[in-house]
């Protein structure tokens, strides 16, 4: 059999370029999944390659469970030898088997953000600053950048200047510091210790580049730094690597995705081979020359020209609504009428918006109208309180260096353990230089130099705690994960306390949901399944958890819908402000990126679009009117429906809001001179401090940490930034 014989002849080119680096430029609906797959088989059965010697690189859980499916059917049993999975799931089997030389424990755990928030709070604290001066999200947000570039807390501390790097620095370090204390990894450091390990461990390095001779990676437009510094390292012996992806759809600049790594690889590799996927199997002609026409006015693009065999298909629906709340009306209603002509079912429709608050009235919507829907991230599974506390207890069992989730569930149920009584204890533990853990076993069993700082009484409650910590500690050694589960449920009292609480019942059911998660994992050893089910819970994302067989509507963000395909479209908020996002309004880069967000958008669509706009719009506790989103009038005439009538209303709106014309003509104004430390106001953003400020032509890039708000990269001459005390 002809394994290669359904793909069309780009995408066997693709497929049978198997020799050096090779660029595969696939457009959205172009069948990139069924190549690579194609590809990896071929390697296999034509060209004798073990599947032990290949990793296939996926950026979500999602999409390497759908690639090991369809591998199932092209190579069978060789599937379990391949190495595939994320970036970070990679990493973390990497650290599990060689991290202990960069001094990373096996039975480390890993922090999700809340985690890594409680922890950066802390470590600010310890440092001797106050949290409501220095928000954590903020200084996480430029650790987290630091981490991406291979930055450590002494590299910071020795690049930075001004008082914000100085807060920074110092904090990174401590809670650098916290996380070693606790055995536990952040998901940058996943990546960073991996690079560290191949600098400066060489026959580590040539093990894996030895063992991998053929490298596949896809989403590679949505690589950073450090990531691309891994793909670099493992293929740095053979140089056989192919990456897939598409510069058009690189939508994650905020997670410090570094579009330049798909847009230099032939500088970096001049001798790769570059294939293009164009052909598209998903939308209709109107929709693609709709997307193309969008996309065609970004400037930081390689040229591609999509194309389908599909047909023409329905004009694309611009829809102007006087406030949100008939936008979200519109979507109800005409879902409803398609549904009445048995031209859809729920599940085929799909609302998609550029931020998570314009679901509230969508949702209002639904709800009135009894048309079911789903959320996809609202209060993500895995966040949920109930869920967190179980985790809490389990990563305790498996890690007691965990202060982090020991502080946690100390006091859950509640146990007569107080804030004081913690401080006491973290103090205590940092003064002996030990753990909580081992605190807690030295309160409860004293040595004679070390003893505890706590009297009687609460001796007797933290002993408590001890004991059942113990005993689920010597039983998780020969209990399997779904019996030791319930172990921790039943000796806890968990059960009992829960139901005691506002929505009990609804909460005992997420419990029990994470119990039906814990018996994918029942048939590994003890250990084992402890591990490797903490480890899957936390590197879990919201793409991965979305069950496309639920009958309803989808209502999901812009950046959560890559990689997924409806029927129907509707994408609300297409207003200036919006999407474009205000944000983006000073920075041509940024711009570029949210006309990408809108093309993906667009593209997810196979039969209809709706583009939807509202006049006025209560947002964020402010009422605004907003004018149509510049990129509606790139969409020619002839590809919308009733276009004469939009671009009559388009044209009123044009006159009446300037901020629909993006060439506004140039104002002259005197720039502040700004360094790092300065405080400043932005009308958008509030105060914010800045990080760095350096030239760029004839304009200068200002960094600026916005309590609240994140880190943003603004342009001087745009930002509009008036320094203050």
């Amino acid at each position: 059999m002809d394994i290669l014989a359904a793909l069309n002849p780009a995408q066997r080119e693709a497929a049978e370029a198997i020799n050096g680096p090779v660029l595969i430029l696939a457009g959205p609906g172009s069948g990139k999944t069924r190549v690579i797959t194609h590809r990896i088989a071929y390697l296999v059965k034509v060209c004798g390659i073990s599947p032990h010697r290949i990793m296939a690189v996926t950026f979500t859980n999602k999409a390497a469970r759908e690639m090991e499916e369809r591998l199932k059917k092209l190579i069978s049993g060789s599937v379990k030898e391949l190495t595939m999975g994320t970036f970070h799931a990679i990493c973390a089997r990497i650290l599990r088997q060689d991290g202990r030389v960069v001094g990373v424990e096996p039975r480390f755990v890993i922090y999700d953000r809340a985690d890594q928030l409680s922890l950066v709070k802390r470590a600010i604290k310890e440092t001797g600053f106050d949290p409501k001066q220095y928000i954590p999200s903020a200084v996480l947000s430029v650790i987290s950048n630091s981490k991406s570039q291979v930055i450590t807390p002494e590299a910071f501390i020795q690049r930075g200047s001004g008082n914000f790097d100085e807060v920074t620095g110092r904090t990174y370090e401590k809670y650098q510091q916290l996380l070693n204390q606790s055995n536990a990894l952040d998901f940058d450091d996943l990546l960073m210790k991996v690079v560290q390990l191949f600098d400066s461990q060489p026959e580590v390095l040539d093990k894996y580049q030895e063992r991998y001779i053929h490298l596949l990676v896809d989403e590679f437009q949505d690589t950073n730094l450090v990531q691309y510094r891994l793909v670099k390292q493992l293929a740095g012996k053979y140089r056989n690597v192919c990456v897939v992806g598409d510069p058009d759809q690189s939508i994650y600049s905020w997670r410090s995705a570094d579009l330049r790594n798909i847009m230099n690889f032939e500088k970096d590799y001049p001798e790769a081979r570059v294939v293009l996927l164009e052909q598209n199997y998903r939308s209709t002609k109107a929709i693609l020359e709709t997307a193309s026409n969008i996309i065609s006015a970004n400037q930081e693009r390689k040229p591609t020209q999509l194309w389908t065999e599909n047909k023409q298909g329905e004009l694309i629906n611009i829809v102007s609504a006087s406030t949100q709340q008939e936008e979200a009306q519109y979507v109800v209603n005409e879902v409803e009428r398609l549904l009445r002509q048995g031209e859809v079912r729920l599940a085929d429709c799909a609302v998609m918006y550029r931020t998570n608050a314009q679901s509230r009235a969508l949702e209002e919507a639904f709800i009135r109208y009894g048309t079911p829907y789903k959320l996809v991230a609202g209060t993500r599974f895995y966040e949920r309180r109930e869920v967190k506390d179980v985790i809490a207890y389990l990563r305790l069992i498996h890690n007691q260096q965990d202060s982090v989730s020991l502080l946690r569930i100390i006091n859950i149920p509640q146990r007569s353990i107080g804030e004081r009584t913690l401080s006491q204890l973290a103090s205590w533990a940092n003064s002996l230089g030990i753990s909580h853990y081992r605190a807690l076993q030295l309160a409860v069993n004293p040595e004679d130099d070390k003893q505890p700082p706590f009297n009687p009484r609460t001796i007797r409650v933290l002993s408590g705690f001890y004991e059942i910590m113990e005993e689920l500690i010597i039983r998780s050694r020969e209990l399997g994960l779904v019996e030791l589960f319930n172990l921790v449920v039943k000796k806890t009292g968990y059960r009992e306390y829960i139901m005691n609480t506002t929505d009990g019942e609804e909460r005992w059911e997420n419990v029990l949901e994470l119990r039906t998660v814990a018996r994918q994992y029942s048939d590994l050893e003890p250990v084992e399944g402890l591990s490797v089910f903490l480890e899957g819970v936390t590197l879990v994302s919201d793409v991965d958890t979305y069950d496309e067989s639920v009958g309803a509507v989808t209502l999901i963000t812009l950046h959560q819908a890559k990689g997924l395909e409806f029927p129907v479209v509707f994408i609300v908020g297409l207003e200036e402000g919006i999407l474009p996002h205000i944000r983006s309004f000073d920075d041509p880069a940024q711009m570029e990126e949210e006309r990408r967000l809108c093309y993906v958008g667009v593209t997810r669509a196979k039969k209809r679009v709706y583009l939807i706009y509202a006049l006025r719009r209560n947002l964020m506790g402010s009422s605004t009117a907003n004018s149509p989103s510049r990129f509606l009038k790139d969409i020619p005439s002839h590809l919308i429906a009733g276009a004469d009538l939009w671009r009559g209303e388009e044209s009123q709106l044009r006159g009446s809001i300037s901020c629909w014309e993006s060439d506004t003509p140039a104002i002259t104004i005197d720039l502040p001179e700004l360094k790092a430390g300065d405080r400043v106001i932005h009308s958008q953003f509030g105060r914010g401090v800045v990080v760095s400020c350096h030239p760029v032509n004839d304009d200068s890039e200002v960094v600026v940490a916005f309590p609240g708000m994140g880190v943003k990269k603004l342009l001087l001459s745009f930002a509009r930034l008036e320094k203050v005390g």
